[in-house]
């Protein structure tokens, strides 16, 4: 194994947060980096890194201040948690930075990449729900590169797509519609491991039910935007306390329900080498009423800012198109989340002249497709590996 030495760092960023993470060197240096992050998660231990130090590349791998508590995770924020890391290292004097997002890492480099090519007067100057967030005053250099792993189209998108739309009370997590609940024998569901089988009718009422969900629950969280916005510009007006606490309130937001994809369970829809299941579990039509989903407990403004398809700017078919560094893009074969049209469709978005497109078998977190069979965290960092050496000094 490669010896390679550790410098665990504490960046400030251009507003005054701290963010942390680990800086990993082969031994007797390296010319390019390859920074790792993630929105929601902490990838300081992400089997790529290792993979990518085995063959003489050094690792940046951080954290977000919303790391491990997405509550209140505002991706805007998230964008200047990234630039204090990609000045660290251009500072470090590598001869190249490059990006590697997965999954969720994936939409957040590409937005930061969109931003960061802007002139600084261009950039966000708030998040969605009027949070103060100066994109513009930060020093966001630009990757050398960017390779994408199993991305997902956005956390807003990717949810609205996960969402339960039989829900009709969001206070009640049993109120269903029947003719809309997604693991109703009558509506085309047959229990694991049967394939479910849906008609092109219900899946068309099914998604648009879910983008009307989406919107009811935006309309909750506008709402308590709107209500904290006000009270404190009476505070502001008044000094009184009362209103001072209805500003500072949480606007804690519970969302029922959120592992129903039909594709999990029908495999004839958009199909690749997944198995029956979702991204949380073997029994979608189980877990969907458990506590794993994406987004079920959250604020008003991370809704806005990260969980609305409607509302959220971190969406890669959008971001993509300011993408303009060499890029890869690494589909899994047998993603429960990032699907084959997915792919697709991200790929052409990509404004990068040098761009790839490459598939490799495995399941979204790096799994094996059969058992006996490489890994896909392995075949990944074969095509990841190969394509930075191709273009990056070691």
């Amino acid at each position: 194994m490669t010896s390679f030495q550790t410098e665990a760092l504490r960046l400030r960023t251009a507003d005054g947060a701290f963010v942390a993470g680990l800086l990993r060197t082969p031994e007797g240096g390296a010319g390019t980096v390859v920074s790792i992050v993630h929105p929601r998660e902490d990838p300081s231990h992400h089997p790529f890194a290792f993979e990518l130090l085995e063959r003489g590349f050094a690792v940046w791998v951080q954290g977000t201040r919303s790391v491990n508590n997405d509550l209140r995770l505002l991706h805007e924020q998230a964008l200047l948690d990234v630039a204090a890391g990609q000045a660290m290292l251009r500072d470090r004097g590598f001869e190249a930075h490059v990006t590697l997002g997965h999954s969720g890492g994936a939409t957040l480099y590409a937005y930061y990449q969109e931003q960061a090519r802007l002139a600084p007067e261009d950039r966000h100057t708030a998040a969605p729900d009027g949070t103060k967030v100066d994109l513009g005053s930060a020093d966001m250099p630009i990757p050398d590169g960017a390779v994408f792993v199993a991305p997902h189209p956005g956390q807003g998108v990717l949810l609205q797509r996960l969402i339960d739309p039989s829900v009709t009370d969001e206070s009640d997590p049993w109120s269903t519609d029947p003719g809309l609940d997604p693991y109703a024998l009558g509506n085309g569901f047959r229990p694991a491991p049967e394939p479910s089988c849906y008609s092109p009718d219900f899946v068309e009422r099914y998604r648009a039910a879910q983008i009307e969900r989406v919107r009811r629950i935006d309309a909750v969280a506008a709402t308590a935007v709107a209500t904290a916005r006000e009270h404190g510009e009476r505070y502001r007006a008044t000094k009184d306390d009362y209103h001072r606490r209805h500003w500072l309130a949480a606007n804690i937001m519970v969302v029922h329900r959120t592992d129903a994809d039909l594709r999990s369970v029908d495999l004839s829809m958009d199909p690749n080498d997944r198995p029956y299941g979702s991204l949380f579990g073997s029994r979608p039509d189980l877990g969907n009423f458990g506590f794993p989903g994406f987004c079920r407990v959250t604020t008003a403004q991370a809704w806005m800012s990260t969980w609305s398809a409607t509302t959220s700017r971190a969406n890669f078919v959008q971001n993509a198109v300011g993408v303009h560094s060499p890029a890869l893009l690494v589909e899994l074969t047998g993603d429960q989340g990032c699907f084959p049209a997915d792919a697709r469709e991200m790929y052409k978005a990509l404004g990068a002249d040098d761009k790839k497109h490459v598939r490799v078998a495995g399941t979204h977190f790096g799994g094996s497709i059969s058992k006996g069979a490489p890994t896909g965290t392995k075949l990944a960092a074969q095509q990841f590996s190969r394509w930075l050496e191709e273009r990056f000094a070691l």
